[in-house]
């Protein structure tokens, strides 16, 4: 049985994710070393769920404090993080997974050897 809802839990960590010092790094961790106690008597899977719900409401209802990535990694507002293009279309998508079979690699070595190649032509 959960001690706190997640909802509540999440609130929580809202809370004292405002209160950090701008800049601090690793800010899930300082949310539940600042939590104390209620970290400590809540299993992991319930201040994950939690920690989801929080930093989705910090960067939705504090974006000039924080900001969200692609990837959901919560960060500091501050100009230093760029959020990059994720789309691609489904047949740039296709080719690429094609071209990377025929080469018998991953998309992701693939993806980084076009780069290299991108870079060689410049």
């Amino acid at each position: 049985m959960a001690l706190l809802s997640t909802g509540r839990l999440a609130n929580m960590m809202l809370d004292k994710l405002i209160n950090l010092t701008p800049g601090t790094k690793k800010l899930k961790d300082n949310v539940i070393l600042e939590l104390g106690n209620i970290a400590f008597l809540t299993s992991k899977r319930d201040i994950n769920a939690a920690w989801e719900v929080a930093k989705k409401k910090a960067a939705k209802n504090h974006s000039d404090i924080f900001i969200l990535d692609g990837r959901k990694v919560l960060y500091w507002n501050d100009g230093s993080v760029k959020i990059l293009d994720k789309k691609i279309t489904n047949a740039n998508f296709e080719k690429l997974n094609e071209l990377a079979a025929k080469e018998g690699c991953s998309v992701n070595s693939m993806v980084s050897k076009l780069i290299i190649l991108y870079k060689k032509k410049k």
